[in-house]
């Protein structure tokens, strides 16, 4: 069934339209009726299958069709996330779905200042997107009022119940004065926190699982390749020398990694933006929309950040690192092949990592396809990286250093 064929409001049909969706995915044909019933629903489905437009969609419905004027009388739905980098991606789901309609949304998250965030609420919002932290903080200074709130949604629930913030949803329903609604999405799930996900809602919550025995998009190829620990940085210049006009996201496991990473693109003269935890809001949010804006092809982040990029012509995921945790695999491949487009996910597996690939593969319920590297191709790959080395690099590294150097003789 086509969208325009829904009991939605016009104007949710023509923003669908816009945005070049015509027919709803798996997850938001199972979903969106049992939301417009108004029955709790705890939902596991791949990774860009569209789980956010699934909530998003029968939400900003029912709010919509529910006022009568563009005005607010306060929040009605919270949507509680757990990384900055979500709020923001969340956020700009509902602003899309939502234009033409008498609805208004807010994102609210940490690193950033708190007066215009608090001035905007005081507008008036209906849908409030909010990582806990920033949304207890200004629960408390009285500039958030749950009083109207009679749904709410964790997006990304695994890892919000992974992270310890069970104890932060018990204190919202707490507050809820209404009799609410509770939506529980994400791509993976284990059976410790699916317990968690079920203690908070009704004993007649809708359960769906699309795929369960494949947690990743059919759209998204998987290949590894043994490469020794010290010649990663080798062939990941190779890769995107030799792919000089694809999108990349390169996952590191530390943001110390990050940085070390990007260092040794820019000796081979690739600029590379970084994403990770330690970088201020300021500088996430001018990472993101560079990257996304197309103006960097090439982006490096940690974990931290796999779950807030909905970008969907990301042409290939690298995994320079290999997750500590299999379903981290999950998320980090997710950001390719999103949608109808197809994607290509490379790992680099080191001796000491192998541990990890068999247990990804477990998780996965298949073998990776490997990319074998011969003798030849490792000596031609670390030959072509030294050769893309200038002169200016190498001075600026003895310049370096010279300055180390010169430091540790002062400590002494």
């Amino acid at each position: 069934m086509k969208f325009d064929k829904y009991h939605i409001s016009s104007a949710i049909k023509r923003n669908l339209s816009g945005l070049g969706f015509k027919r709803p995915t798996d997850i938001q044909y199972k979903a969106i009726p049992s939301i417009m019933k108004g029955e709790d629903v705890l939902a596991i489905a791949q990774t860009g299958t569209g789980k956010t437009a699934a909530f998003a969609i029968p939400i900003i419905d029912k709010i919509h069709s529910t006022k009568s004027s563009k005005r607010s009388f306060g929040i009605q739905c919270i949507v509680m996330v757990p990384t900055r980098e979500l709020a923001l991606q969340i956020g700009s789901v509902f602003d899309g779905l939502s234009k033409h309609t008498k609805v208004k949304t807010f994102a609210v998250y940490g690193g950033v200042e708190q007066e215009p965030q608090i001035k905007k609420l005081s507008s008036g919002i209906d849908v409030l997107v909010a990582t806990p932290g920033r949304m207890f903080d200004l629960i408390s200074q009285g500039a958030i009022s749950l009083k109207r709130v009679d749904t709410l949604v964790l997006d990304e629930a695994d890892q919000m119940l992974d992270l310890g913030f069970i104890n932060d949803i018990k204190s919202v329903k707490k507050k809820l004065f209404r009799k609410h609604q509770t939506l529980f999405f994400s791509a993976t799930i284990n059976k410790e926190i699916k317990k968690l996900a079920f203690s908070q809602v009704k004993s007649s919550a809708i359960r769906i699982q699309i795929s369960p025995e494949d947690p990743v998009s059919k759209n998204v190829s998987h290949f590894v390749m043994f490469v020794e620990m010290d010649d990663k940085r080798f062939f990941l210049r190779r890769f995107i020398s030799d792919n000089p006009d694809a999108r990349i996201i390169v996952f590191v496991r530390t943001r110390v990694r990050a940085e070390r990473v990007a260092k040794a693109l820019e000796r081979g003269d690739i600029k590379a933006l970084t994403l990770h935890g330690e970088k201020d809001q300021k500088d996430r949010t001018n990472a993101m929309n560079l990257f996304k804006q197309g103006k960097m092809n090439i982006l490096i982040a940690t974990d931290v950040s796999a779950r807030g990029i909905d970008i969907p012509d990301i042409h290939y995921v690298i995994n320079y690192d290999l997750p500590e945790k299999s379903e981290n695999y999950v998320h980090r491949v997710g950001r390719t092949g999103r949608g109808v487009k197809k994607g290509i996910a490379i790992s680099f597996c080191s001796q000491e990592e192998k541990e990890r690939l068999e247990d990804i593969q477990q998780f996965l319920n298949k073998e990776i396809e490997t990319i074998s590297v011969s003798k030849k191709e490792r000596a031609e790959t670390i030959t072509f990286s030294s050769a893309t080395q200038s002169i200016q690099d190498l001075i600026r590294e003895q310049e370096d250093w010279e300055k180390k150097k010169k430091k540790r003789k002062k400590k002494k």
